[in-house]
């Protein structure tokens, strides 16, 4: 379905602004372009706008004539989205837009992550901004940079530019659960220096690929047992032993806060016949495990023609036991909240030759002594056998308020709209609120959204009807502040 089509869909203003936003490339670290697209958009619309000094950006639209002596309210999202394409799929993040389609009631991308997180937060935020006939209080809206890659723009932003004591975040994902509390998280990163060794040019080469996983949000999805790709491939490594291949490279995994979907390895076989029996009776046993949730698995084999170094047989081993025991997954289930992820822990990159490892991991928990404790379980295995780790700047939590004018006034707002209560709930995902309350300690502050998809890999998808229902919700709401 062509673009022009996707902007006849309801409500017009939201899915223009989302097709609009989604022409623009947007990675992490670098949102010059988006950032200059909603400064452009604000100028047309006669809005003020700024930057703080993280470089998010403001713009603040007067209230509506019958809401004049009502506080300002703030409205959030983050501007960056993840990359990611699918497996065979050529796609330049920094040239294209997105290209999307509908199917029934989601729009997709093709072969790509959508944007829909938080692309349809930000459009929601921008129909707003240029609405005329919409009853809203003063509006401050705030987009965050970097939020993808570690939270960069919540945690520079700048005190006292936003006036507003209440706050709407539109980044959830679930358009019957408002949450008030979410995982703080912390960064686990990894090098190591390790010896090449040269073999003879008669050894076959082979790369083992593992492909075709889910992959998905290393948060909302940690609890689902999805298959990690650079685990699986540790598997199998391992079970051939350092004396039956020789690593020589190994990529997987594509963003920090993403479930790995695919990963492969060179490696040079030492051992053709042991290799065969190894390799395949581990890769089936994986197969059979996975069968049920990971229908799309793939483990093959493809020679290559090349003459590689390898990695020293001791270093492989130390490296391959090292990532087939650092904790993966859930790490321990909340004992206050029924059915929460409290801990976990997702190894979300590697890559590895020419004498250099590096990885990276993203650890989570909504208890910060919890959090500390499962980024130093990961850390262990790699700092035993001698790799240089270090954890990164960690970002907080946000704790439920028991207390929440917002939170009373959306759910009679949701219940007189739709007919039924609506879920309140904590989720095991990174969102900007804790952060933000940094520099404005005293925000009421509420997250919600329409229904997306497989966020974080190129199978998210956005709901059309739920988005209406999204809109419904945030323009009464607006109407009653």
């Amino acid at each position: 379905m062509p673009t022009s089509d996707l902007r006849a869909l309801e409500p017009k203003a939201l899915w223009n602004c989302f097709a609009d936003l989604n022409a623009v490339p947007r990675p992490s670290k670098r949102e010059e372009r988006v950032v200059g697209f909603v400064l452009g958009f604000a100028a047309r619309h006669g809005l003020a706008a700024q930057l703080d000094s993280a470089g998010n950006v403001i713009v603040k639209k007067p209230a509506s004539v019958d809401r004049q002596d009502r506080p300002a309210v703030i409205m959030q999202a983050h501007l960056d989205m993840v990359h990611k394409a699918g497996d065979g799929v050529t796609f330049d993040f920094d040239k294209q837009g997105i290209e999307m389609w509908v199917d029934g009631d989601w729009v997709r991308a093709r072969g790509t992550t959508l944007g829909a997180d938080n692309g349809l937060g930000v459009a929601a935020i921008l129909a707003v901004l240029a609405a005329q006939d919409l009853s809203h209080p003063p509006i401050e809206a705030l987009f965050t940079l970097d939020e993808e890659q570690g939270m960069g723009g919540a945690l520079g932003l700048q005190p006292g530019l936003l006036t507003g004591k209440t706050m709407l975040n539109l980044d959830s994902e679930e358009d019957d659960t408002f949450t008030i509390g979410c995982a703080g998280g912390i960064d686990t990163v990894g090098t190591f220096q390790y010896t090449e060794v040269a073999h003879d040019s008669a050894s076959p080469v082979v790369a083992l690929h593992v492909s075709g996983l889910r992959g998905g949000h290393s948060g909302l999805q940690i609890h689902e047992g999805r298959a990690n790709s650079i685990k699986l491939m540790a598997r199998l490594l391992s079970t051939c032993g350092e004396d039956v291949v020789a690593l020589s490279t190994m990529r997987g995994g594509s963003a920090r806060n993403a479930i790995p979907a695919q990963c492969v390895a060179q490696v040079v076989i030492l051992d053709e016949a042991r290799f065969e029996e190894s390799f395949e009776r581990e890769a089936a046993g994986i197969r059979e495990e996975f069968s049920l949730i990971e229908p799309g698995l793939s483990i093959t084999t493809t020679p290559v023609s090349a003459s590689v170094q390898t990695m020293s047989a001791v270093q492989q081993k130390s490296l391959v036991l090292a990532m087939q025991a650092v904790v993966n997954g859930v790490y321990r289930m909340s004992p206050v909240v029924p059915g929460l992820v409290e801990a976990s822990s997702n190894f979300s990159t590697i890559e590895l030759g020419s004498g250099k490892a590096e990885w990276s991991s993203l650890q989570r928990s909504s208890v910060e002594s919890s959090k500390v404790d499962v980024a130093r379980a990961f850390r262990a295995p790699f700092e035993l056998m001698g790799a240089n780790v270090r954890s990164g700047d960690p970002y907080p939590g946000w704790s439920p308020s028991a207390t929440s004018p917002i939170l009373d006034k959306m759910k009679k707002i949701y219940r007189e709209l739709f007919g039924h209560e609506v879920q309140v709930g904590a989720c095991h995902a990174g969102l900007e609120c804790g952060v933000i309350s940094i520099a404005y300690p005293d925000l009421d502050m509420i997250s919600f959204g329409p229904n997306i998809h497989e966020a974080h890999s190129e199978k998210e998808s956005a709901s059309i009807s739920s988005a209406q229902k999204f809109w419904k919700l945030l323009t009464a709401t607006l109407g009653e502040l």
